[in-house]
């Protein structure tokens, strides 16, 4: 949801929707942000802002995940983890770490590329949220890594490196830096960014679990430690759990922000923005405050989250936010859509006219969409909202379907199939967590001509209620018309709640997908047009 520059206030979180281990930077008067794709291409998102309260979506650093086998079929868990981005020698850098291969990076000499193709800079299981840092002062390069337990056995730790400046490879076989294990009370430590400050190395880095966990910060004169450490960001008596892992900005006028995610649940991590300052005390060493170069950082309001606060003392910008809507000119979806793998040719056809034109793509895997890497994705939005879609299933073999879908461990999809004898009929369908398989949510009605529009209203909890249009006046069992125009019928509702779930790491998808059973020959084609997004801020929790 964009932010009225009206407003002498700002209200968080800033980008509501998942938005995954956030890392920003400032160039001249611009901000970017970069965020955890895992396995969903193009990866790496890009966003820009001019205010850090409305931010754009400009394009990804990352066309395909490699090795490209091993992303030929989805792996929603996997691949990209926890990003930093860094401008350095004219160049933007993305560090980041594949729990199952290593520490990557990309450069490119502007934000919006052309990006290098990924390039290994550590080989390694559990190698995880790699952040690089080039010292001015003395022209040495670094790098920082955590690590995941269920790949290395190894966690709560933070290992340090000297790098060549080139930033192609590391020095050195590492050491371990900070010890979370040594620190009583923290657990889980991961995330680190790494920045220079007053002569001091700082490390901000979170601990706890992305659930419950804070921030912390570290600090040391030298880069191989020893380092102290602070809690600088926690829950208190607020409403955003688990506030943590992010980055630092400074403005051109010194004001210092930092962003990081709340985990909420089906929706992902959402990304709030904190006020900063430099001057708290505190910390695990007896060095004074005068020698420490302006003390701790102090987050928030006095180390707690703010759900509101002045904004950031910048120009004033037009409202903005990434975007949702899509009327796939060309044939081409908007920045907005990730496939759920690795794409390949001929799923999407390009054309002179408005509609994305999918094909239905033969799979023995029809009967479950999280196994599908032609699942056309977008994030779902924090706020409750209604999602439409327009539909028509071209001519193509029995069996072939396509539909719009919630997708995550367990899913539900409404949408058009082609049965045997040739008609196309309105189907919903669903799969539980523990299912292979999915089932019918409702019976299969007619689809004259081949066309609905299909809706998904989803409340405060995730709960989505599907219904349909198919402008047939002669099914009026259940009809609910909106008033809204869409159809001579109205929407009705279809099947049960469904009740939206995330995935391990990531939230819950909204997707776009054709299929159909495996086969001979060409299966048809599925064309959606006016994909809506309408944001429905005080709506009732029905």
């Amino acid at each position: 949801m964009s932010a009225d520059p009206a407003e002498p206030v700002y209200r968080n979180p800033v980008l509501d929707a998942d938005w995954s281990d956030p890392d920003v930077i400032r160039v001249g008067d611009d901000f970017y942000l970069t965020a955890s794709s895992f396995g969903r291409v193009p990866g790496l998102p890009l966003l820009h802002s001019r205010d850090l309260v409305n931010w754009t979506l400009v394009g990804h650093a990352l066309q395909r995940l490699e090795p490209e086998s091993e992303f030929a079929a989805p792996r929603h868990d996997c691949g990209v983890w926890a990003p930093s981005l860094r401008h350095h020698d004219g160049r933007f850098w993305i560090f980041w770490g594949d729990p199952d291969r290593g520490v990557f990076q990309v450069n490119a000499p502007e934000i919006r590329g052309p990006w290098t193709r990924p390039h290994l800079v550590k080989a390694g299981k559990g190698l995880i949220d790699p952040c690089p840092l080039w010292d001015d002062e003395t022209g040495e390069a670094y790098l920082v890594h955590a690590w995941a337990k269920s790949r290395s056995g190894v966690k709560n730790r933070l290992t340090g490196h000297r790098m060549h400046p080139h930033g192609t490879e590391l020095l050195d076989e590492g050491k371990v830096i900070v010890d979370g294990d040594r620190i009583p009370g923290w657990f889980t430590l991961e995330g680190p960014k790494l920045y220079r400050h007053d002569g001091w190395f700082w490390i901000f880095a979170p601990a706890g679990g992305v659930e419950t966990g804070w921030q912390g910060a570290f600090r040391s004169r030298a880069f191989f430690g020893p380092y102290e450490e602070k809690v600088v960001l926690e829950q208190k008596d607020t409403d955003v759990n688990g506030p943590h892992q992010g980055g630092w900005v400074r403005t051109p006028s010194g004001e210092d922000w930092f962003l990081h995610f709340q985990q909420r649940g089906t929706y992902g991590r959402v990304v709030h923005l904190q006020p900063m300052r430099w001057g708290g005390g505190g910390g695990t060493s007896r060095s004074s405050e005068a020698e420490s170069g302006g003390g701790w950082p102090v987050i928030g309001d006095d180390g707690a989250p703010v759900a509101e606060h002045r904004r950031p003392d910048l120009p004033p910008q037009p409202p903005a936010a990434p975007a949702t809507d899509d009327d796939f000119p060309g044939g081409r979806p908007g920045r907005q859509w990730q496939w759920t793998a690795n794409p390949r040719d001929g799923w999407a056809t390009h054309h002179s006219a408005d509609g994305l034109r999918l094909t239905c793509v033969r799979t023995p895997d029809a009967h479950d969409l999280r196994a599908l890497p032609n699942v056309l994705t977008q994030r779902l939005p924090g706020t409750p909202c209604t999602v439409e879609v327009d539909l028509r299933l071209d001519d193509g073999e029995p069996g072939a379907r396509a539909g719009l879908a919630v997708l995550g461990d367990a899913y539900s999809w409404i949408g058009l199939q082609r049965g045997p004898d040739g008609t196309v009929r309105l189907v919903h369908r669903f799969a539980e967590t523990v299912a292979d398989q999915e089932r019918d949510a409702a019976p299969p009605r007619p689809a004259p001509g081949g066309r609905a529009r299909l809706r998904v209203d989803i409340d405060a909890g995730a709960r989505c209620r599907f219904s349909y249009d198919t402008g047939d006046t002669g099914d009026t069992a259940n009809t609910a018309d909106t008033g809204d125009g869409a159809g001579q019928g109205g929407f009705r509702p279809s099947g049960q709640v469904f009740a939206a779930t995330p995935w391990r790491w990531v939230g819950a998808l909204l997707g776009l997908v054709a299929l159909a059973p495996t086969g001979q020959g060409h299966a048809g084609t599925a064309t959606f047009t006016q994909f809506r997004i309408r944001i429905q801020e005080k709506r009732a929790d029905r």
